[in-house]
């Protein structure tokens, strides 16, 4: 018997063709590479324009970010270009890039921003 998961078919995301999407925060954007409904899972490629600051918030379902231009500080860490970050579900944080950065990011479940 098959799984309903083992029926996903591959999909090839030619990140050139989307659209940088603003987020509710300034200086921040996104690009959704992939979404799952049923789970809440998201990866997205994120860009921080310099001096950009995303508000504290919560990962519910954890949070895998790898970096690939810039630099970023996501919560007590400081990340350079290469530089691979785990956030556990539960995880709170805020992040920001005093020079600008292009992120992947993968969640388990959306995050939920805290006290806003």
């Amino acid at each position: 018997m098959t799984s309903p998961r083992s029926q996903e078919r591959t999909k090839l995301v030619e990140t050139a063709q989307i659209e940088w999407q603003p987020t509710a925060t300034p200086g921040v954007h996104y690009k959704l590479l992939r979404s799952d409904r049923e789970t809440g899972t998201q990866t997205v490629l994120l860009k921080f324009d310099p001096g950009a600051q995303f508000p504290s918030h919560n990962h519910p379902g954890g949070e895998e970010l790898y970096v690939i231009e810039g630099e970023i500080q996501v919560g007590r860490d400081h990340l350079n270009a290469g530089d691979y970050l785990y956030t556990p579900p539960g995880g709170k944080h805020p992040a920001s890039s005093k020079t600008g950065c292009l992120i992947f990011v993968t969640v388990g479940k959306p995050i939920e921003i805290i006290g806003g």
